[in-house]
This record gives C-alpha cells, structure tokens and sequence, in this order.
C-alpha cells in the first residue's frame, strides 16, 4: 500500500458509492443505506472529508446542453522536459479553462489533453491561440470525438 493511501472499511466504501451515484444524499438516508446510525455515519464522511478522500461536491453538468459538445484529444510534444519545462507547462495548461484534462504520458509524446468547445472552428482557434502557444510545445495532433461511449466519473457506475 502506498503511503498516501488510508485504510478503507465496508462502510467506507459503502458510504464512497453512496456519494459517487448522489451526491446530495442526506446524512439520514446515507446513514439508512450504508446500516450505520446517523451519529458513525457523519463521524466517517467528516474523516474521509478530512483525510482527503472526499475532496469535494459538485454538479455534474451535460456538455451537450451547454453546448460544448465538440470533444478533442491532443497529443503534445514538448520541445524541453526539464522538470522546469514541465511545472511552467502545467501551470499553463490550468490556466486554460477549455481544457478539460491533461495527462503526462508515457509515450512518444508527452501530454494528451482532452478539449471541450462548442465547435471546430472554436477548437481551432484555442489550438492556434492557446495550445500551441504554451511553454515548450514543439508539436500537437489532433483527435476528434465522433461519440462519447463512456464518460464517467470515480466510483459511477452507469
């Protein structure tokens, strides 16, 4: 086990898959579903909550009716990884809020992002504009989203 990990119970995780398929469960309920009293059960979120497992709630949001359907990948190339290089691009890149993920890979190239606009011509004008001009990018290859066959998060199970 990793360092950073906690030890996870039953209802640990019962109260985890809880959160991940409604997030706005109340503790009565939650408390109902997992078979714990209200009291244990708050006890047990507040310490998931603290130790950094839950780091947060939010609304999930439809793309689509926002009207930010287009979908691409990117492949990026960085021409310096430097540990410099790298810090200076991902702080680049949370800066870019049509960027919706980034991964470091190990690959031939460096990064895939994921880029969510309303369009192709908006795609294009963020990788002319945006992309292509953060620190060390040598070269991208675009990707484009037909169809989202899965787009879950941690712990959804539709």
């Amino acid at each position: 086990m990793q360092s950073d990990q906690i030890e996870l119970d039953g209802f640990d995780r019962k109260i985890l898959d809880a959160l991940a398929r409604d997030g706005r469960i109340s503790i009565t309920d939650l408390a109902k579903e997992i078979g714990l009293s209200k009291t244990p059960t708050q006890a047990r979120l507040r310490r998931l909550e603290t130790e950094g497992v839950i780091t947060g709630y939010r609304a999930m949001l439809d793309p689509v009716r926002l009207g930010l359907d287009h979908v691409a990948f990117v492949e990026v190339k960085l021409n310096d990884t430097r540990e410099s290089a790298l810090r200076a691009f991902n702080a680049a890149v949370s800066r870019t809020p049509e960027i919706e993920q980034a991964h470091m890979i190990a690959s031939n190239f460096d990064y895939l992002l994921k880029v969510r606009t309303t369009n192709m011509a908006a795609y294009r004008a963020i990788l002319g504009e945006k992309i292509s001009s953060l620190p060390h990018v040598a070269h991208t290859s675009t990707y484009v989203s037909m169809q989202a066959v899965k787009e879950t998060g941690l712990g959804d199970a539709s």
